[in-house]
């Protein structure tokens, strides 16, 4: 198949590109170095298919970055048949210095003009028939945003990969020019490809070309020792700079014409810069923002208005009566309002739990349940299956309204403010702002946001970053949040936006403190420097944000359907046979298998709170946790599936209990009234889950971005002792405040033994 390689400068639009060719939906983030590897797709408009490659973000084609060193090698080796550079016209004189490396490769290019609609707002105007002159290839305008201008783009390059094209370059006004000549002669005497692009290279003294090709490095030895320009000395990397940078003043600057050229005109980023990332309340601001969007989500009172006006409930309008709303419309009614005006997110999931979730589900239950299936097929089917799923499904709404209004504050360009006022801090713990991308784009996914850290030049501050990722609670663990938060306010203790926004907020302080001690002991190193261009504001497209919502959300369904499902059928049967594998009842889950091991370690959660003093089911709370080491959402899977089973007990225990299971939040309660578990134990639960070993999927993950076995290890020691001491001291401090002075010392001392022993390391060396 024929192969069309993307490559441009990180945030110039390539994978905004990308998606509009091949219809994908390939992760889009307003800053720099979202894509970490290559993406394929298939564009079919043309007479052949043709596949597109989503090259990552490069600046430049000499490799100091991960990123870097992929685009160049599949560039170099894979030699595609053609590559289209993608070019932030806003920012054209930059954005032309890499343009001017790959057109050194032997290779069929055609140029994509990306933001014309940016250009042309401002009044600007570029000629591209004059750049096309210049450059020797075609250039094409597009807009990658709005889709115009693509399809030519494809027609051209199409046209374009059926010619061959030799490597030109741009530093023939250079005093290195014979030099490159003489070089480039001398590899294409050894048969190498792309003997320009090679030859510039080793002129350059580049790493790789130098351990390449050692024997033509004399030659470029001989003439550094003979000539030494009067700036830049025998630094020819330095000097190959300067002449790709005058070249293309000299020669492409005509092709832009600016409507305010003499005028200096302050854009409307700038504007929003100076408030969004003032040196003291930029960092105020961003918490200010993350608790709207968890209010926006999750807050059962909107803006606190029914707090303020103390309005009536439904129950004291007289429109709910003991068996419920009196109509339908009532309990549509009772999704939006009930004394308060629920949030924008809370609404959606209301609605979505009594229609779908309860409508379709409780009717498909009913029907199992007169279908003649014998007992423990409608335990099965009902309570195991379907209790399950609806306990994980009824969280879908929440999950996606997060991860939209997430998305949002990365497409306009605003996380790429965060990286950059959160540098500065984060610099005092040993990481750049630069670590802080991956980390944000864990609170969607911690694989994505693993792969990210190929953007972390120095090792061991990738190691750090992958370590604390986990501490940014994905979409998978929001159930666990919101379940137990939601269990929490309904039992009359809190606030459900303030406890989950509380919780995202320890696991940020965590992470901190986590690095600041790893990057003091076993990771102690430099921190390297952060240099980013920050991206013009620009307005999320409602395409892209729908088109991302409903991968995120085909994907949870298809988790649901896949992994929880099979988990359920697990969790069930285990809880249904004993060691004997004698079929049990819904009243007698506590002499199961599942019971049986979860009671041999219970003991060993005690500190955390949800141990030995939760009596007969807290292992409940053990099994859970360990079952969300395959998928976070199996901990309110677990909660849900084995629900009806403590109610049953229960109801023999106390002589009945008028109480159902109908979802999440409810499963908890059930648990909670069946332990009596603390309020501080259910938030060292939740804390102790978001910062344990994560899902398979991540482990994997780091496993392969760690390479090293003893490090994975240690990673995985890592999370293991992280999780328990957090779920300990939230535990012990939230049960005995006292304890607080206690851990308080204890930190010191520890501190103390670090600082000294960093000094005497010091002292050696």
């Amino acid at each position: 198949m024929i192969r069309f390689a993307l490559a441009g400068n990180p945030n110039s639009g390539k994978t905004t590109l990308f998606n509009g060719l091949t219809g994908s939906t390939a992760h889009v983030g307003n800053w720099p170095g979202v894509t970490v590897d290559k993406k394929e797709g298939v564009y079919k408009k043309l007479n052949e298919p043709i596949q597109i490659i989503d090259l990552p973000g490069i600046y430049s084609l000499s490799p100091y970055t991960p990123e870097e060193v992929v685009a160049r090698n599949y560039i170099l080796d894979e030699q595609p048949d053609c590559v289209i550079n993608i070019v932030d016209a806003t920012n054209l004189e930059r954005n032309l210095y890499l343009t001017t490396q790959i057109m050194e490769i032997d290779v069929p290019m055609v140029i994509a003009l990306n933001m014309m609609d940016e250009v042309e707002k401002e009044g600007d105007v570029i000629y591209e028939k004059y750049l096309e002159l210049e450059l020797g290839v075609p250039v094409v305008k597009i807009s990658a945003l709005k889709e115009q201008g693509l399809d030519e783009l494809m027609e051209r390059a199409y046209n374009s990969y059926k010619k061959d094209r030799s490597g030109v370059t741009v530093l023939k006004e250079t005093s290195l020019n014979h030099l490159i000549n003489d070089v480039k002669i001398a590899l294409k005497g050894q048969k190498v490809l792309n003997p320009l692009f090679h030859a510039v290279k080793l002129v350059e003294s580049d790493e790789l070309e130098v351990s390449m090709h050692n024997n033509i490095v004399a030659m470029v030895e001989e003439f550094k020792n003979t000539h030494q320009d009067s700036t830049f000395g025998t630094d020819f990397e330095a000097l190959v700079a300067d002449g790709r940078y005058k070249y293309i003043c000299k020669h492409f600057s005509p092709a832009i014409k600016k409507k305010n050229k003499d005028k200096f005109k302050e854009t409307k980023s700038n504007k929003a810069d100076k408030i969004l990332t003032h040196k003291i309340w930029g960092i105020p601001i961003f918490i200010l923002v993350l608790f709207s969007i968890f209010h926006l989500t999750f807050a059962e009172d909107f803006l606190y208005l029914g707090s303020i006006f103390n309005l009536p409930s439904l129950e004291d309008l007289g429109l709910v009566n003991e068996h419920g709303p009196i109509n339908f419309g009532v309990k549509l009614l009772s999704c939006i309002y009930d004394g308060a005006i629920f949030s924008p997110g809370c609404i959606i999931n209301n609605l979505w739990n009594e229609v779908i979730i309860g409508e379709i589900f409780g009717a498909l239950q009913t029907l199992i349940e007169n279908s003649g299936l014998s007992y423990w097929a409608v335990g099965l089917l009902n309570n195991g299956i379907i209790d399950g799923i609806c306990g994980v499904l009824s969280f879908l709404p929440w999950i996606l309204v997060l991860f939209m209004l997430f998305s949002i504050l990365e497409d306009s360009g605003y996380m790429a403010r965060i990286a950059f006022i959160l540098d500065k801090l984060f610099r005092k713990f040993g990481l750049s702002g630069r670590a802080f991308l991956p980390m944000i784009m864990g609170f969607g996914c911690s694989v994505p946001a693993m792969i990210n850290t190929r953007t972390l030049a120095d090792s061991k501050e990738k190691i750090a970053t992958i370590r604390v990722i986990p501490f940014f609670s994905c979409g998978a663990k929001l159930p666990i949040l919101t379940a137990i938060s939601g269990a929490i306010v309904a039992g009359g203790v809190g606030n459900a936006d303030i406890i989950t926004f509380g919780m995202y907020l320890l696991g940020i302080t965590c992470a901190i403190i986590s690095v600041l001690f790893m990057r003091s002991t076993t990771l102690k190193g430099e921190t390297p420097p952060f240099i980013m261009e920050l991206p013009t504001y620009r307005l999320p497209r409602f395409k892209n944000l729908m088109l991302h919502l409903w991968d995120k959300a085909k994907h949870f369904i298809e988790k649901a359907f896949t992994i929880i499902l099979a988990s359920t059928i697990v969790i069930w049967v285990l809880t249904h046979f004993n060691f004997g594998w004698s079929f049990l009842g819904d009243d007698k889950i506590n002499n199961s298998i599942l019971a049986n091991i979860g009671k041999l370690v219970q003991p060993i959660f005690t500190p955390l709170g949800f141990g030995s003093q939760l009596g007969e089911f807290g292992w409940v709370f053990i099994v859970a946790a360990v079952v969300g080491l395959i998928a976070k959402e199996n901990v309110i899977t677990t909660f849900s599936t084995l629900a009806t089973c403590v109610i049953a007990i229960l109801s023999l225990e106390i002589g009945g209990l008028d109480y159902m299971a109908e979802d999440g939040i409810d499963a908890v309660r059930v648990m909670i009234m069946a332990t009596n578990i603390s309020v501080p134990a259910l938030i060292s639960f939740i804390a102790f889950n978001m910062t344990t070993i994560p899902c398979f999927a991540a482990v994997a993950t780091a496993r392969a971005e760690l390479n090293e076995k003893n490090t994975f290890s240690g990673t995985l020691l890592f999370w293991i002792f992280a999780s328990y001491v957090i779920a300990s001291v939230i535990y012990t401090v939230g049960t005995w405040w006292w304890t607080l002075f206690i851990w308080l010392a204890v930190f010191a001392i520890v501190g103390v033994i670090i600082k000294l022993r960093n000094k005497s390391l010091k002292k050696e060396n």
